[in-house]
């Protein structure tokens, strides 16, 4: 039976040592995330927003309580599994795009699917319905230092969904988009997962995005003051 809750916190905080000064990310956040929903979390600079986030993609460690993905706790993960995890299941989606200047829009899809241990006619395959799927055809072939920043990212979007993740985490993924190329994005990013049943985590501090979230979630200085 496929478990209800993708992502799972119970009393998570995570605290930064620098020195003899501790500062605290994130603070007693319990929280549980299921198929299905496009979870936003907003909240100003420094409320904590990109530390939870990198702290579901078991990118961190938390300081004190407990993170589930899929049913299993986090550190019940062994590295290599982790790794395996992030490959398969979950789709990341960066404010800085992070494509490979050297590659083709095209390419940069099929990088990912190729840590996932895919054939290259398969990888070929899904890279290019993708691109269909999305209308971005036209972007296949051109190289990130050609393309728009709107072009980037969704590239970028192709490229978190391409496995066809059932957990996407998006970090502030319209900051350098204007409306239209900002709403584009959170829609194609709403459908997948409502139309896949899927989960889609996405933090920012763009209220133009509260529209098409599920559900939102407030942080301020690392808690949450309101869900």
């Amino acid at each position: 039976m496929k478990d209800k809750n993708i992502v799972s916190l119970q009393s998570v905080s995570k605290t930064y040592k620098i020195n003899a000064h501790s500062s605290v990310g994130v603070k007693d956040i319990t929280l549980n995330v299921s198929h299905g929903e496009l979870v936003l979390f907003l909240g100003p600079s420094g409320s904590g927003k990109t530390t939870l986030l990198t702290l579901i993609a078991g990118l961190l460690k938390p300081s004190e309580g407990i993170i589930s993905l899929f049913g299993k706790t986090i550190d019940s993960f062994t590295v290599s599994e982790l790794q395996k995890l992030r490959a398969e299941k979950i789709g990341f989606i960066f404010q800085t795009f992070l494509l490979i200047d050297s590659l083709t829009a095209l390419q940069n899809v099929e990088l990912v699917l190729r840590f996932a241990s895919k054939s290259k006619r398969e990888v070929r395959r899904i890279a290019e319905n993708i691109f269909r799927e999305l209308n971005i055809e036209y972007l296949a072939n051109k190289l990130p230092t050609t393309m728009s920043q709107g072009e980037k990212q969704r590239v970028a979007v192709a490229r978190a969904i391409a496995n066809n993740a059932d957990l996407i985490l998006a970090d502030e993924p319209t900051a350098s988009l204007d409306t239209e190329n900002g709403s584009i994005i959170i829609e194609w990013l709403n459908t997948y997962a409502k139309a896949n049943n899927k989960c889609v985590i996405v933090v920012s501090h763009d209220l133009r995005l509260k529209e098409y979230a599920h559900r939102i979630i407030y942080l301020e200085d690392g808690r949450i003051i309101n869900a």
